[in-house]
């Protein structure tokens, strides 16, 4: 149940990152536009914009994230050392390398850094979880939960990899990215927590 705690909170910060690298990308598109009209800027357009987040507050919401799944981590990692459960290791080491990922971008968010670093970082995420959704499925045994999460990983890659190509590469996909993460937030993590939490599913 602590996998569906977190992923409650993944599903919540991957969909509202979404929404706020649309705005991004929004930004940028008005900022390189003239101005509407008389009095009119872009600044203006932008911040009455839905789709508008400040990077100090969305900066909030991933530290919140990121702290859930360091307290789990540490919970599953110490459970794992005493029962000499390889599992529970594993699922400390997989949730760790998200929940850095979502306190880094908060601190990016705070300092205004750029993200080449962790573009490259989120390059590595990526292929880390293609292994993890290889080695997921072939241990699922037709268990429902295991299968889903072997999807999700799945998906997860591709979302990172999208990151590394808009930070790194410097793509013009911000906005098709936030999509995605909106997506995956909705299908990946919090649907799938749901079905946890109410016992739906389970591993």
């Amino acid at each position: 149940m602590l996998l569906a705690v977190v992923l409650l909170y993944v599903g919540a910060v991957l969909a509202v990152n979404g929404i706020w690298l649309i705005g991004q990308a929004r930004a940028a598109e008005l900022e390189a536009a003239p101005a509407g009209g008389p009095g009119e800027g872009p600044s203006d357009a932008l911040k009455s914009h839905p789709t508008f987040i400040e990077n100090r507050e969305i900066a909030v919401l991933n530290i919140f994230t990121g702290f859930i799944g360091v307290v789990a981590a540490i919970t599953f990692a110490i459970q794992g050392t005493l029962d000499e459960d390889l599992a529970s290791i594993r699922a400390a080491g997989y949730i760790l390398l998200f929940a850095f990922t979502y306190i880094w971008v908060a601190f990016n968010q705070f300092l205004n850094a750029g993200g080449h670093g962790f573009g490259w970082y989120c390059l590595f995420v990526a292929i880390t979880a293609v292994a993890a959704g290889l080695f997921t499925f072939s241990n699922a045994a037709g268990n429902d939960a295991s299968i889903y999460l072997g999807v999700d990983w799945f998906a997860w890659a591709f979302l990172w990899g999208l990151f590394f190509v808009v930070l790194t590469l410097e793509a013009p996909i911000a906005r098709f990215t936030g999509w995605v993460a909106i997506l995956e937030g909705i299908g990946t993590s919090w649907v799938f927590a749901i079905l946890l939490l109410e016992d739906q599913l389970s591993f």
